[in-house]
């Protein structure tokens, strides 16, 4: 069987996007999602989403992290899903998404698109995890700690990622981790280790959203709040009728298929 995938970036955080509106990607097969997210072997991304039919909204979204587990919510990959969704006509411009967090919506305007995320959940603010740096908590779809730095370009990634990542504080399920500097200018500088991906990556949108809400409650900045990515590119969180939101590019790299089981 030959699958269609497009893949799409959203600020650099990148997926392979499928349509499966009629119900028939091997989601349960766990292998074959972790072979075509590697980077040296398969398509390479950063987790595979899944358009298919809901009864709660125009469409479902359904997203697998890289070692092949689902997880209730991806902001930047929700956003290329609303765009790859609009650009073949299976969603209008303004559409309902149901995700395993709950219902968000989406507004394609022209190369951006803007999220309306599900409602933070279970913030805390200067948690003590027995560190020199201020961290706080936030579940925006996906749980979130936040670490605050005075310079995210000097944080050691593969060391305190993992040790975050892990911390008995989020088990059972552990949490992502969003080392944050507060700019000059008001604006924040985020690098995440994504909880799944088991690695930084280039951009975390309910990361930046988190971050972004946490930032405000501690005072630090005031919506609209810019957020530069690792990747080099920019993301706004901002409120809508008290609905956090998230807006940014979202863009198609190419089209392509892949094989599964014997057939072709």
């Amino acid at each position: 069987m030959k699958i269609p995938f497009t893949k799409m970036h959203g600020a650099a955080n990148d997926f392979i996007v499928v349509d499966d509106r009629a119900l028939t990607f091997p989601l349960e097969d766990q292998a074959f999602i972790q072979k075509i997210t590697d980077r040296r072997t398969g398509v390479g991304s950063d987790g595979v989403i899944l358009l298919q039919p809901s009864e709660k909204g125009d469409l479902r979204m359904r997203f697998i992290n890289p070692d092949g587990n689902e997880v209730e919510m991806c902001g930047n990959g929700a956003r290329c899903f609303a765009m790859l969704a609009y650009t073949i006509g299976a969603a209008p411009a303004r559409m309902k998404i149901e995700t395993v967090a709950g219902i968000v919506y989406a507004e394609v305007s022209g190369d951006e698109v803007c999220l309306d995320l599900t409602e933070p959940t279970g913030l805390q603010l200067d948690l003590s995890l027995d560190t020199e740096w201020s961290m706080d908590f936030v579940n925006t779809g996906v749980p979130h700690v936040i670490v605050w730095v005075d310079d995210v370009g000097a944080v050691d990634i593969p060391q305190w990622g993992p040790f975050f990542r892990y911390h008995k504080a989020f088990a059972p399920q552990g949490t992502n981790v969003n080392f944050a500097q507060l700019n000059a200018d008001g604006s924040l500088s985020i690098r995440t280790y994504e909880r799944g991906v088991e690695a930084e990556t280039m951009a975390c949108g309910t990361g930046a959203a988190a971050t972004g809400v946490t930032a405000v409650q501690r005072g630090r900045a005031s919506f609209p709040v810019g957020v530069h990515c690792a990747g080099g590119y920019d993301l706004i969180i901002g409120v809508d009728d008290a609905r956090v939101t998230l807006t940014g590019g979202a863009e198609k790299v190419f089209e392509g298929e892949v094989c599964y089981g014997n057939r072709v």
